[in-house]
């Protein structure tokens, strides 16, 4: 009997080991839960109710300084590392002080019509003021450009639907000034036209990537020139010797809302220096007056169902023709009149539109130019189309393939690229493409690669360490682009208002249907292709370019500027300048 109780649990205990042998493995799955969002941000996707398996811990570098990551409303994201830094320059509402900020992410450019138009479309913005002698807003010329004529309100608004805020005075000058305590965003050398739109280089608003030369510390575009920016906090001259040291949000009320930066307008290089203040009035707009945006915490967002294909930056775009040439050369005043130069290519016909400015053409040392006159007592902004008509001047994309970001497949029929995320498990041909093998706690699977410019899905950063795409919030195994609906449930922080998560297809749906981001900064949709490519010059035509020219004001019989006393007034005055060190109002 008891051999017969030996050989039965014996052949228990193999049975035991055969049955398992045969059951199969436990999956491995990270488990990340969103953390709740304020009420004017995205609202959450509900997850349903798991148990949390295992998590999967891969060692990451994190986001480092001037790190870029593709954002939500097309925008590029630049990372500023927790650090102290000098803030102020001794300005009499500026002390220069110390202060300690927590790592955050702020714009790499200002918000541009384009971005705020998407905003505008899903019904979550409303449409700015449009200013005289300011970009066009629903005009696509000015698709690149700074949005202008939006209060703060406005601004704040924005910046919540793209799950941010406006950032802090703190935020945006250590943003614009480094930690070495910069002057300017590029250092201390002089302002120039070549290292941003001032002092009229130009007399309009330019496109928010034009000035690579002047970018800052961390790699943003125009945190000196083209146009003001509003800021979040309310203004006090007397807040910097109040302030604690450690992520100052400025005085809990006030009368005014700060506001930083300088415009095309700002001649004085003493009033383009990155840490001198402004403010204006919560409801204040005005043609050289626009915003960024300040994303402290970036949340794993789904991505949406739909993006528009690109031109990759390796695949050369030429102009199909020599664009003419347009330019101003000189603003000026003579005997109360105002005048303006404009240089022209031989050949080229134009147009000056509206009936403010009188040209005549002149031929001087081989030069062809216009000499403009502008309506006497004001400023004024008129336009010449300049046009060459031997051409079409559009992108010549003869032989260029559109191309879609890592996880999305480009429709033949549509020309979109349609969010298509696979399973993540390894085939024998390994992964497909735009796609890598990545190691998750010995475990190979498939993780989205970056696309054919080199950069992450929006929402993520390539991360040195671990060599993969990441969220902002360092939960690596976040499944986009890979075909995983529970896990996306519980990681994912939800869409952006008017848009509405798809269970089927794990992507945001625009609500109002078609509307998703448009191109980034830098790169106009080229209907030849229907594809964005890199951007040319503004045209306004087939072969043509719009010259914006502003004359002067030269006649002043009353001082207007000089009787106001408030900073606050004179901006809005239009035809003066505030200057900080004579705390006076001058006519500009």
């Amino acid at each position: 009997m008891k051999r017969v109780r030996n050989t039965i649990f014996v052949f228990t205990i193999i049975l035991t080991f055969i049955l398992s042998a045969c059951a199969a493995p436990t999956p491995l799955v990270v488990v990340v839960t969103a953390t709740p969002l304020p009420p004017t941000e995205a609202p959450l996707v509900e997850a349903s109710p798991t148990t949390a398996p295992p998590v999967v811990t891969v060692a990451l570098a994190g986001p480092q300084a001037g790190a870029s990551m593709k954002w939500i409303d097309g925008s590029m994201l630049n990372y500023v590392a927790p650090s102290d830094f000098k803030m102020g320059y001794g300005g009499f509402d500026a002390p220069e002080h110390t202060v300690t900020l927590d790592g955050y992410w702020i714009y790499q450019t200002k918000v541009t019509n384009r971005m705020f138009a998407q905003c505008v479309a899903v019904g979550q913005c409303t449409a700015p003021s449009q200013e005289l002698g300011g970009s066009v807003f629903n005009n696509p010329v000015f698709a690149n450009h700074p949005v202008v004529g939006v209060t703060w309100d406005q601004a704040q608004g924005y910046c919540s639907w793209a799950q941010g805020r406006l950032p802090t005075e703190a935020e945006w000058e250590k943003a614009a000034r480094g930690t070495n305590g910069n002057v300017y965003p590029w250092g201390s050398n002089d302002p120039v036209c070549d290292l941003l739109n001032f002092g009229y280089c130009s007399g309009v608003t330019s496109e928010v990537d034009s000035f690579s030369a002047g970018v800052s510390p961390y790699g943003l575009y125009d945190m000196a020139g083209n146009v003001f920016e509003w800021v979040g906090d309310w203004y006090s001259a007397t807040y910097y010797s109040e302030a604690p040291a450690l992520n100052p949000a400025g005085p809990q009320s006030g009368e005014t809302r700060s506001i930083r930066g300088s415009s095309f307008e700002t001649g004085a290089f003493d009033q383009i220096i990155s840490a001198v203040r402004h403010f204006g009035p919560q409801g204040y707009h005005n043609r050289d007056l626009g915003f960024r945006c300040a994303v402290p915490t970036p949340k794993p967002i789904a991505p949406y169902c739909q993006l528009a294909a690109f031109i990759p930056s390796s695949q050369p775009v030429a102009e199909s023709c020599a664009l003419p040439e347009g330019v101003v050369t000189n603003q000026y005043c003579s005997a109360d009149d105002s005048y303006a130069t404009v240089q022209l290519s031989f050949g080229a016909d134009y147009d000056v539109r509206g009936t403010q400015m009188q040209c005549t053409e002149v031929i001087e040392n081989g030069i062809r130019l216009l000499t403009c006159l502008g309506p006497r007592g004001k400023e004024a902004t008129n336009e010449i189309t300049v046009c060459n008509t031997s051409c079409g001047n559009t992108a010549d994309v003869t032989g260029l393939t559109p191309t879609c970001d890592a996880g999305y497949t480009l429709d033949p029929a549509t020309g979109a690229c349609n969010y298509t995320p696979i399973v993540s498990q390894l085939s024998v041909a390994g992964c497909p493409a735009g796609y890598s093998i990545a190691d998750n706690g010995g475990q190979q699977t498939c993780v989205i690669a970056t696309d054919a410019n080199g950069q992450c899905s929006a929402g993520m950063y390539f991360d040195s360490l671990a060599g993969r795409c990441v969220p902002a919030d360092g939960s690596v195994q976040t499944p986009y682009g890979i075909d995983n609906s529970s896990l996306a449930l519980q990681t994912y922080a939800g869409c952006a208002a008017g848009y509405s998560y798809s269970d089927s297809f794990q992507c945001c749906q625009a609500v109002t249907g078609g509307t998703y981001p448009g191109c980034k900064p830098g790169s106009t949709f080229n209907s030849d292709i229907g594809a964005c490519s890199p951007g040319l010059t503004e045209l306004s035509g087939p072969g043509c370019v719009t010259v914006r020219v502003n004359t002067l004001k030269c006649s002043e019989p009353v001082d207007v500027c000089a009787p106001i006393s408030k900073e606050t007034l004179c901006v809005a005055k239009g035809v003066c300048s505030w200057d900080e060190k004579a705390t006076a109002c001058k006519p500009k």
